[in-house]
């Protein structure tokens, strides 16, 4: 067997091969961190199973399963996913085999026993389901799986690597980077800082300190910076809700 696994993260790619070796000892095995990555691969390799992330900067694993599903015998694929259970609803429904990250060994043999070649109404559906939205956010730590409704966020704010959600007497650490967040859920956040995305629902007023302009949220005390490039655009979103 001939498995090409693609993944972003190089801790998962790892824990990939470490598994895949210890099930299926003879598998002959290639990686790749992007989707880009990944097709260059597949011009040398032929391969007979993609073990494929989700969520990619760039081009995501669905957007390259689509492609693939293009091909007259399209490889078998195994979606790995960070999604929360609401989203892994559209990956159980559309009958694809899928691995909840962390993968673990058990599961993954499972998942190698139940995979196919994805054809493309299941893409098509997939992909449909993803454009949806998640209702909730979710994040795997020490505490385990955690969750916070979508609806109760009233903004994103991003620091360094990573981004916090706040809602009414909770946070959450997520693994979303904030332009993807912009990009799933724009209908609802606005965009008005490089590191922010505000719920338009939950903004009480636009208001100015010493700092500048701010958003007040109801709800929690944070009060985002509006930078002067998006000011105007801030302005004119809050005039039409």
């Amino acid at each position: 067997m001939k498995v090409l696994i693609v993944d972003d993260e190089p801790l998962a790619r790892e824990r990939l091969q470490r598994l895949l070796q210890r099930v299926r000892p003879q598998a002959e095995c290639r990686s790749a961190d992007s989707a880009e990555a990944a097709q260059a691969v597949l011009q040398t390799f032929d391969a007979e199973l993609l073990l494929l992330d989700v969520r990619m900067p760039g081009r995501g694993g669905l957007a390259l399963a689509a492609e693939l599903a293009e091909q007259q015998h399209p490889p078998a694929v195994i979606f790995c996913t960070a999604y929360d259970e609401y989203a892994l609803d559209a990956l159980r429904h559309q009958a694809v085999a899928y691995l909840l990250k962390p993968v673990r060994e058990a599961e993954l043999e499972r998942a190698l026993d139940q995979a196919g070649r994805i054809n493309r109404a299941q893409v098509a559906a997939l992909r449909d389901d993803a454009n949806a939205g998640r209702s909730q956010v979710s994040s795997q730590g020490h505490r385990g799986l955690e969750t916070l409704p979508v609806a109760d966020i009233r903004c994103f704010l991003a620091e360094q690597k990573y981004v916090t959600a706040y809602a009414p007497q909770r946070e959450l650490l997520l693994p979303d980077a904030l332009k993807d967040l912009e990009q799933e859920f724009g209908e609802r956040f606005l965009r008005v800082h490089r590191n922010a995305l505000v719920a338009l629902p939950y903004v009480r007023r636009l208001a100015r300190d010493s700092d500048g302009w701010c958003v007040e949220l109801d709800g929690i005390d944070q009060r985002p910076a509006v930078s002067r490039r998006h000011l105007a655009a801030v302005k004119e979103r809050l005039l039409k809700r």
